[in-house]
């Protein structure tokens, strides 16, 4: 058969009507089944419960970081439960994690109408005004929420933070003490006390004295004392110090400046500088800087330099990571000092045991190489490469508070050092100190 002698002419066709009217059929029906079911899901959905579409919003945010469909759903729950407070208040929470204040403070104005007293509403309602810069109105809310709740530990540590912010540290000092002897194992009360520790008291004069016995190394003891005083300021603290020292059965003066500026709410600084025209006894100048940050979990970062000046100038680059937990802080800290083809390496591990304030605490250190920030040893970067020998050190120390205003402290070291190649010492260090604080 030849395709080619064939002629189709669909025009002159004429369908069988039946064919006509099944195709007809078949399409209504398939349009019924659609519109069933999407008639069907949204049934489903509506059917849900606004404690069910809580938990589906909560997944939403927390697991996958989809705000906008969260939101969403928020609102649909609260169409079936206008004053379910909980939801409310997490679509607050969602608005503040979108940068959408203004819609935030409607919905916490809305529960604060019907549920004054609602602890995790003044939690909500505080937080955002405190991360918006707008610390003397969350103090409002905050007090305002521990009426209600006096013994909040998250309102109290809130209201420590947003004292802080605005520069009181008294009140700070105040509410940390009490959440701490409330709960001396509050992990982040603990870690904002260190914060505090820093910055916080208006004015402190110190005095302390250092005793370093050798086996070896020198002939002679070694005598260093200072005395201190440091003012809050309005940007942090400012300390200013005089060390005095004889080594050698050399008497020497250094003049020291601290400052701790506070930058924002995560993040300060250390800065520091010496001078000491009795070189040999003291280095002639010592610089210092790091950059601190207040990490989420109690965790505490810093990256920094030291510069000591003799006849030559020696960089030692730091690092250190910090961590609170219950009553204890650890930290690790390193110093690298770079020559011209190696790096030396010194590394500390300390760690406190607080049972107390922030001033009350047992603490144990241990660590390999020398320290620029340890006024007993920093010398020694002036004896060509001596910070390249190799150094085991172990310390403990106690520190405690009287009346909270007066604090005591005493540590002992043990250091077993290298101070010529393959040829070892031992020193002992005992110390001993006060601090007025006013």
């Amino acid at each position: 058969m030849e395709y080619r002698n064939l002629e189709f002419h669909p025009a002159k066709i004429s369908p069988d009507p039946e064919i006509k009217y099944s195709m007809i059929l078949r399409g209504i029906l398939c349009f019924i089944a659609i519109f069933f079911l999407i008639t069907l899901k949204i049934s489903a959905q509506e059917s849900e419960s606004s404690d069910e579409l809580f938990i589906k919003a909560r997944k939403l945010a927390f697991d996958d970081k989809n705000y906008t469909k969260a939101i969403a759903i928020t609102k649909q729950a609260l169409k079936q439960s206008p004053d379910y407070a909980d939801i409310r208040i997490f679509l607050g929470r969602l608005y503040t994690w979108t940068d959408k204040p203004d819609s935030a403070r409607i919905e916490f104005k809305k529960i604060l109408e019907k549920n004054k007293g609602y602890e995790d509403l003044y939690l909500a309602y505080g937080s955002l005004e405190y991360w918006n810069n707008n610390s003397a109105e969350a103090l409002k809310i905050v007090s305002e929420g521990i009426k209600y709740n006096e013994k909040s530990e998250s309102l109290l540590l809130l209201g420590a933070k947003i004292f802080m912010d605005l520069r009181k540290f008294d009140e700070a000092n105040s509410t940390i003490r009490y959440l701490l002897k409330q709960n001396p194992n509050f992990t982040e009360a603990r870690a904002l006390a260190g914060t505090l520790g820093n910055i916080g008291a208006k004015n402190r004069i110190g005095l302390s004295y250092d005793y370093v016995y050798f086996d070896k190394q020198f002939d002679d003891p070694w005598h260093l004392g200072s005395i201190d005083y440091s003012r809050q300021t309005g940007i942090g603290s400012l300390t200013t110090r005089v060390n005095f020292a004889n080594r050698f059965k050399t008497n020497g003066t250094q003049f020291e400046v601290d400052f701790y500026p506070r930058i924002s709410k995560t993040f300060y600084a250390y800065m520091s500088g010496g001078y000491s025209g009795d070189v040999g006894v003291f280095p002639e100048y010592r610089t210092g800087f790091s950059l601190y940050a207040n990490l989420p979990s109690a965790f505490e970062a810093e990256a920094g330099f030291r510069m000591l000046s003799f006849s030559d100038q020696t960089w030692i680059y730091t690092g250190s990571v910090g961590k609170y937990y219950k009553n204890f802080w650890f930290n690790l800290r390193t110093y690298l000092t770079p020559s011209n083809n190696s790096i030396s390496q010194s590394l500390a591990f300390s760690t406190r045991y607080y049972f107390g304030g922030a001033n009350d605490y047992l603490s144990f250190g241990i660590g390999t190489g020398l320290s620029p920030d340890n006024p007993r040893n920093n010398l020694l970067y002036n004896n060509g490469n001596a910070y390249k020998l190799k150094s085991n050190n172990i310390s403990l120390g106690y520190r405690t508070s009287i009346k909270t205003t007066n604090i005591l402290f005493f540590k002992a070291s043990l250091e077993n050092q290298e101070y010529i190649q393959d040829t070892r010492g031992n020193q002992v260090e005992f110390g001993i100190g006060y601090m007025k604080q006013f």
